[in-house]
């Protein structure tokens, strides 16, 4: 069988809504991370046997296959194929995931998971009646569906999880706080995945956005204390505990180690477990949990034995639950901060963290890394990678 291994990883920086990236078309956004992708592996783009792109919201300018337009934006060759995929916020993680997996079927030598979402031009919920609120949503479902599960608003899944595991207002604040904290440090340092691009101020002049938008270089806590909860009126969850919606892009090159080496690649991670996990659609966030004990245990570790971990930020209840049952290193989860900080552009935040992480352990001399996301319906998708 053989062995995949990750080449390069970038992302973009993560923009706020309705900010640097307002003017960029999705389409544009991935083909400029795919071409700063092969320009650092210094991969002729002809050899990449397929790119796989991850996109929760496929509607509009992200409609039509936004994998494959944006791989002839990029100006690959035509013969080059592309795809996308929806496992909503895992999307590009999941790309990652059948990137490598068809490397290690021998299928391909080379192939690009990545992913992309402008949610400034392509609104959350747009692909089901063009409505952004969460009562469209569920007005699209099937009712038969509905009878058969409760399906509730990831919100009203982050209230139950700040219920159940007993995590305060006090705590998530303060997670966020240092969220930011972390990836304001980051900033100051741009790691080696950011790939910068060229876009607007606020009065329209060009500008180039070489680090995330979204952080706060300071966070005053009361501030913080005043914001209104928004599902519940004496519940936890904030807009300042939440993560940030945003624009980006990101993308990783795996390839087949044998192959790579022989045309003069250098691989940068192998992978130690690639899994996904289906969990209670009601409190639909917590399946990082089972994610990551899985993930675990196929690459034969504790979570001691891990020297960075990625836990996507959606919500600051999801993170302090899971560290509630995983009882990890808190100084080793998220190191730069997560996505309350710096954004969360649903179908490119998996990539883009992998890429985080790979440049993290890369700063810091770190050997293991872990990432894993919740997903929408109950889901979560968990990697584990060795550096090289």
């Amino acid at each position: 069988m053989s062995e995949p291994v990750i080449l390069e990883a970038v992302r973009t920086p993560f923009g706020r809504r309705g900010g640097a990236l307002r003017e960029i078309r999705p389409d544009a956004l991935l083909a400029h991370a795919l071409r700063g992708l092969a320009d650092r592996a210094g991969i002729d783009h002809v050899q990449v046997e397929d790119v796989i792109s991850g996109c929760v919201t496929q509607a509009g300018e992200q409609g039509a296959n936004v994998g494959r337009l944006a791989t002839m934006l990029a100006g690959f060759p035509v013969e080059v194929p592309a795809v996308s995929i929806n496992r909503m916020c895992g999307s590009s993680q999941q790309a990652v995931h059948f990137a490598s997996q068809a490397i290690a079927a021998g299928d391909m030598s080379y192939a690009v998971g990545c992913g992309v979402e402008s949610m400034t031009r392509v609104p959350m919920f747009s692909d089901v009646g063009g409505a952004p609120d969460a009562g469209a949503v569920f007005q699209a479902l099937n009712s038969e569906l509905l009878e058969r599960q409760e399906l509730v608003h990831q919100g009203e899944s982050a209230e139950r999880i700040a219920d159940q595991w007993g995590v305060t207002r006090e705590d998530a604040d303060a997670l966020s706080a240092e969220s930011h904290r972390r990836a304001a440090e980051a900033n100051r340092h741009t790691g080696r995945e950011v790939l910068p691009v060229a876009g607007l101020d606020k009065e329209g002049r060009e500008v180039e956005l070489s680090a995330d938008e979204g952080v706060r270089e300071t966070v005053d806590p009361e501030k913080m204390a005043a914001l209104g909860t928004v599902f519940r009126p004496d519940g936890v969850v904030t807009a300042g505990n939440s993560s940030q919606i945003s624009d980006g892009a990101a993308a990783v090159l795996v390839g087949d180690r044998e192959k790579a080496e022989a045309d003069g690649l250098t691989p940068k991670a192998r992978f130690r477990a690639r899994v996904v996990v289906g969990d209670d659609p009601a409190l639909q966030l917590m399946g990082v949990v089972p994610a990551t004990r899985l993930a675990l245990k196929k690459a034969g570790l504790s979570i001691r034995d891990v020297d960075w971990i990625e836990v996507n930020e959606a919500f600051a209840t999801v993170v302090l639950a899971w560290a509630d049952e995983l009882k990890p290193d808190m100084d080793r989860v998220n190191p730069w901060g997560g996505a309350i900080a710096h954004g969360h552009p649903l179908g490119a935040t998996g990539a883009g963290l992998l890429a985080k992480m790979l440049a993290g352990l890369e700063a810091t001399d770190g050997h293991l890394g872990l990432q894993v996301m919740c997903i929408g319906h109950g889901m979560s998708t968990a990697t584990v990678v060795e550096r090289l």
